[in-house]
Order: C-alpha cells, then sequence, then structure tokens
C-alpha cells in the first residue's frame, strides 16, 4: 500500500511540472511568444545575402545597433566577446549578427573594420532603408533618428536588448541590455543543449 502511496505522490508531483524539465535563464526566457520576426533578408558585411537558415545549428544572438553609437553598441558587442571566452570551445556555435539601424552611413566597409574588430566570428548586416524599417518592424526594435548639429553628426535612438535564437531557430530569450557576460554564457550553453 505504501508504494501505491508513494507512486500516486511521484505521478501527482510530474503531472504538476508539466512533465518536462524547463531550463531556467537569467534573460528573460520568451519562448513560444507570438509576433516577433525568426527570418531576414539581409547582406552580410562581405557581401554575401543571409537569412536565418544559414545558421542553423548555431546559438544566434542578434543585436540593433549603428557603428557610430557612443555607449550601448559598443558595450553589448563586447559583452557578447566575453560570452565566447566563456563558452570555450562550444563558441564555435554561437553566432553574433549586428543589424545596424543606420544604412546611410553603416556602409559595408565600415561593418567590415567595426563588427570584426570585437571578434572575427560575428557579422555585420546590413539593408537599404526599407529593408531596414522591415527588419526591425518585424523583430519589435524600435529606432528613430535624433538630429545633430550638422546633417552628419545624427544620433540613432534605438532598442537595447538582443534576441537569442536556439539552435532550431526558434525565439528564445530577450537579454536586456547590459545583463552581464557571465549570466549570459550559461544561458547560451543551455540553448546549445
Amino acid at each position: 500500500m505504501a508504494r501505491v502511496g508513494i507512486a500516486a505522490i511521484f505521478t501527482f508531483c510530474v503531472a504538476l511540472s508539466g512533465c518536462e524539465n524547463k531550463p531556467v535563464f537569467n534573460a528573460l526566457d520568451i519562448t513560444g511568444i507570438q509576433g516577433y520576426g525568426n527570418d531576414f533578408r539581409l547582406t552580410d558585411h562581405t557581401g554575401k545575402p543571409r537569412t536565418m537558415a544559414d545558421f542553423r545549428g548555431k546559438v544566434v544572438v542578434i543585436f540593433f545597433g549603428y557603428t557610430q553609437c557612443p555607449d550601448v553598441c559598443p558595450t553589448t558587442l563586447s559583452e557578447m566577446r566575453q560570452v565566447m571566452q566563456l563558452l570555450g570551445s562550444d563558441a564555435s556555435r554561437l553566432q553574433v549578427l549586428f543589424v545596424t539601424v543606420d544604412p546611410v552611413r553603416d556602409t559595408p566597409e565600415l561593418l567590415s573594420k567595426y563588427v570584426p574588430s570585437f571578434n572575427p566570428a560575428f557579422l555585420g548586416l546590413y539593408g537599404d532603408v526599407a529593408a531596414t524599417e522591415k527588419v526591425a518592424k518585424d523583430f519589435k526594435i524600435i529606432y528613430r533618428v535624433a538630429a545633430g548639429k550638422t546633417a552628419d553628426s545624427y544620433t540613432v535612438d534605438h532598442s537595447a536588448a538582443s534576441l537569442a535564437f536556439d539552435t532550431q531557430g526558434r525565439l528564445r530569450l530577450f537579454i536586456n541590455y547590459g545583463l552581464g557576460a557571465d549570466k549570459i554564457a550559461p544561458d547560451i550553453k543551455k540553448l546549445l543543449q
């Protein structure tokens, strides 16, 4: 009788847990959320057309920014460089994508110098103004040009979070700006399992 009772309690506990072992992340777990983009058609800084399918089998972290950003963009890319270091041999299974929201100034030549300076494996992606607007809208990224003292000295206010996709191309994590490499790296390792 005691065995039956223990088995019943065990079965009840498994049922309550949803029968699965869900990982706990440091970033915001948005697995299954609807309305976010899961693909794009942009060109990388080497001139190669890219879509999300090119990175199937890797965890992909996408960040939207621009090369003349004074703080958020270099900080985020530096943080992702640290994540790569913390991942060790698993770093080859992470792809960091930097999508420019300043297609007028962020030429392929400029992106090819800026983005890989943080890590040679990082890719800068760009499109024309219409493609940039579409991909930003699809991925729920907000950005707007803020006028400067001269026509060329404008800044671009933009969303500061990154989005992480698992190896199957599914959106999984919303990574808030400044979360820290020590918290992001374990999350990436969980997505790689």
